[in-house]
């Protein structure tokens, strides 16, 4: 069995709401694992909450509750000292590449800043380091004097790929990385991070909206609803056989080529075309839109049930002991 690198307990972040004590709950108690070498996908429309709980794991947000575990190892609760060299673990690239590279520093610097804050090496061995990295990505190592600015959205992306790689980490997390991209761009970069992984034998979470991209990469599935993980397992259980109405949803909106096969008939698989804030009180969040809905799931919040190994779903249609007559 594949050690398991990362481990997600119980997370909870909630934010204040306009009105007085209201609130909104980003991320509502997902726990989550990943092991060595393996890519987890984790998706869901805008708003779902899963850029927050990336930020959540990282610690760059602060938890409510839950607890983050890296190799074993309290992440979330270490002592601040502690949790910088744990930092060098795991690391993110982000969505707007270009937003998340100084823009007063070369690319080399850049690349090699993580390096100089975590007191690593000389100055001679970072800007080396750099340089290598930068041709491991597909750009020349003379590229290190030039700035963000005089490169294009998939070369930035290329230089951030390579600054999280520059402390040498066991887990990348990718936050919707390749949306922005066009489509021959998106495939370079997706070739680019799975020969990454292959040849350092790295951890990925790989968190888009785009479903037909992750059930192409993704050895697992983890789908994500108004802060909720709705359903997770393998690309081909969760892909070929979904357990949860809004998985079923999102696969049913992928689009396809063929005008002539278009599923204009599935479109409204979801009721309502906005996301409730907050759902019904006490009830599944996903229940005012749901086609299925019965009595119960507006009672109380459905646990993730074992569908199969390594499969579940948080919808009461997979309660095993749901009586016949339920409506």
């Amino acid at each position: 069995m594949a050690e398991t690198l990362l481990e997600v307990a119980h997370l909870i972040k909630t934010y204040p709401a306009r009105g007085k004590g209201q609130k909104v709950q980003a991320v509502a108690d997902a726990s989550l694992a990943l092991a060595r070498g393996e890519t987890l996908g984790l998706v869901g429309e805008s708003g779902c909450g899963k850029s927050t709980l990336s930020r959540l794991i990282l610690s760059l947000v602060a938890a409510d509750q839950g607890a983050v575990r890296i190799a074993g190892a309290d992440f979330l609760g270490a002592p601040r000292e502690e949790q910088r060299l744990m930092r060098r673990r795991i690391q993110i690239v982000f969505q707007d590449a270009l937003s998340s590279l100084n823009p007063r520093m070369t690319v080399g610097v850049n690349i090699a800043e993580p390096m100089r804050l975590q007191g690593l090496g000389t100055q001679a061995s970072r800007r080396e380091e750099a340089r290598q990295l930068l041709e491991l990505v597909g750009l020349r190592a003379e590229d290190e004097d030039r700035y963000p600015h005089e490169f294009s959205g998939g070369q930035c992306q290329r230089i951030a790929i390579a600054r999280a790689l520059v402390l040498k980490p066991d887990i990348v997390i990718f936050d919707e990385a390749v949306s922005a991209l066009d489509v021959s761009i998106r495939a370079q970069i997706l070739r680019l991070i799975l020969d990454l992984q292959q040849k350092f034998g790295l951890s990925y979470i790989f968190i888009s909206h785009d479903l037909s991209v992750v059930k192409r990469i993704c050895d697992r599935i983890a789908v994500m609803y108004l802060g909720r993980i709705v359903e997770i397992g393998s690309s081909d259980a969760v892909c070929g056989s979904p357990r949860h109405p809004y998985t079923e949803a999102l696969l049913r909106a992928i689009p396809i080529a063929d005008p002539r096969r278009m599923r204009v008939e599935n479109l409204g698989l979801i009721e309502g075309d906005t996301v409730a804030a907050a759902g019904p009180s006490g009830g599944c969040a996903f229940e005012p839109r749901c086609p299925h809905r019965f009595a119960r799931c507006g009672l109380s919040v459905p646990p993730l049930f074992d569908i199969a190994a390594g499969h579940r779903a948080a919808c009461f249609l997979n309660e095993t002991d749901r009586q016949q007559g339920d409506p």
